[in-house]
């Protein structure tokens, strides 16, 4: 005990020093959580603007859809299935769909085009496909009328109000054809999807299809996303064999790769900072060493074992660590705070070019608790491990020439 009083008299005895090592580690902390958090966040909000588009978190199809996504791989819309994929604490909502393809025709012109039977109100809670909106109406559950991509209506020359005719290949090779309203236009980030997608209520759909009471997928939104492989795990045990669930990163392989391509270039960053912060550290050790080698020659030369000096610099040490290590998380967590409410924005060409394939200009951080636990912890043993460096010098100290001047 009378140590630790002693170490902690010596931390103020000499307080600018003392001051100077905490910032050293202060600062370290303060660093590595604002780059782990903006990184996380940056990606968490790639990965909600891409299954934003369209595609959910996860996905429930029958077995082989994804394989050999036609409309004969449909299965039959069944509440008990809804109920089971809902019994996961963590699922919020999901949304029934039946996917397909046809072909668009205005007066003069055809296209191909991807159709999307919805339920237009669980659509809207999943993917915010109302916010998509750009012109004329949203659909209702009863609706006759479609909603197209901007892009899509552009190309046929259709505007809001308009007439198109569908012809395509229904359930089991039937003919399916219709002439509907274009109720509204959609403008979505993603070009595939603002130039081939064409969304109409699910009953109208599966009347044209002739696929009364199928579905070719429901669509999942998570409480939590980044538990998105375990839920699509879980909720595939719970439906068994004949059906197939898959994440996002499943259905999206290309974006998966992307995102863990810029996570790892982020981990060498994160190297660089902490191998930056570390020379910081030692640097404010090195000069406490310097300053201090009469004082602990001195303490040697009348009497002062070298285990119980060695004892002393590394409890002081330890104190000034683990004091700017604290005071590092205490002050990242507002600011952390306030760029997730109020994230960094990009300006210029560069805010045009992220709006334009329908992604937040912005660089928002993640409040993700594990990300302050974890950078301090890693500041601490880095600064701890550093800090053995004093106490070498402790055992190596030789007291008359520590004393000359």
């Amino acid at each position: 005990m009378w140590l630790l009083n002693l170490a902690w008299k010596n931390l103020w005895r000499n307080r600018t020093r003392t001051f100077i090592t905490m910032a050293a580690v202060f600062f370290a902390v303060l660093l590595s959580v604002l780059a782990a958090s903006l990184s996380q966040g940056v990606f968490n909000n790639l990965i909600k603007n891409v299954v934003g588009f369209y595609t959910g978190y996860v996905q429930v199809h029958k077995q082989g859809y994804q394989q050999d996504q036609v409309l004969d791989n449909s299965f039959a819309s069944d509440f008990r299935i809804a109920a089971s994929i809902q019994s996961h604490p963590n699922v919020t909502g999901l949304t029934p769909r039946l996917e397909t393809f046809a072909l668009a025709s205005s007066e003069s012109v055809t296209k191909g085009c991807m159709v999307v039977g919805i339920d237009p109100e669980r659509e809207d809670g999943v993917t915010s496909l109302r916010q998509k909106l750009a012109a004329g109406r949203y659909l209702n559950a009863d609706d006759h009328g479609v909603l197209m991509g901007s892009g899509l209506a552009e190309r046929l020359q259709l505007k809001a109000g308009d007439t198109v005719v569908m012809i395509g290949q229904g359930y089991h090779g039937a003919m399916a054809a219709g002439k509907y309203e274009v109720a509204g236009l959609l403008k979505f980030g993603a070009p595939n999807l603002n130039d081939g997608a064409l969304f109409m209520p699910l009953p109208l759909a599966q009347e044209m299809y002739g696929a009364e009471g199928m579905l070719t997928s429901w669509v999942l939104s998570l409480q939590h996303p980044d538990e998105a492989n375990t839920t699509a795990a879980e909720v595939g045990q719970l439906l068994g064999k004949d059906f197939e669930v898959m994440s996002w990163g499943e259905l999206l392989p290309d974006i998966k790769q992307h995102i863990d391509s810029d996570t790892n270039s982020m981990k060498y960053i994160q190297g660089v900072l902490y191998l930056l912060v570390c020379f910081g550290i030692f640097g404010t050790l090195l000069m406490m060493m310097v300053e201090r080698r009469f004082e602990l020659g001195m303490l040697t030369a009348i009497g002062m074992k070298k285990s119980m000096l060695m004892l002393l610099i590394g409890i002081e040490s330890m104190l000034t660590i683990l004091a700017g290590c604290l005071m590092g998380m205490l002050v990242a967590l507002p600011v952390v705070y306030l760029l997730s409410v109020h994230p960094l924005r990009i300006a210029g060409q560069d805010a045009v070019a992220y709006e334009r394939f329908g992604f937040e200009a912005i660089f928002p951080a993640s409040l993700d608790g594990q990300i302050f636990l974890s950078q301090g912890m890693m500041v601490l043993a880095a600064a701890l491990l550093l800090a053995l460096y004093p106490v070498y010098k402790v055992w190596r100290l030789n007291a008359i020439q520590a004393m000359k001047r």
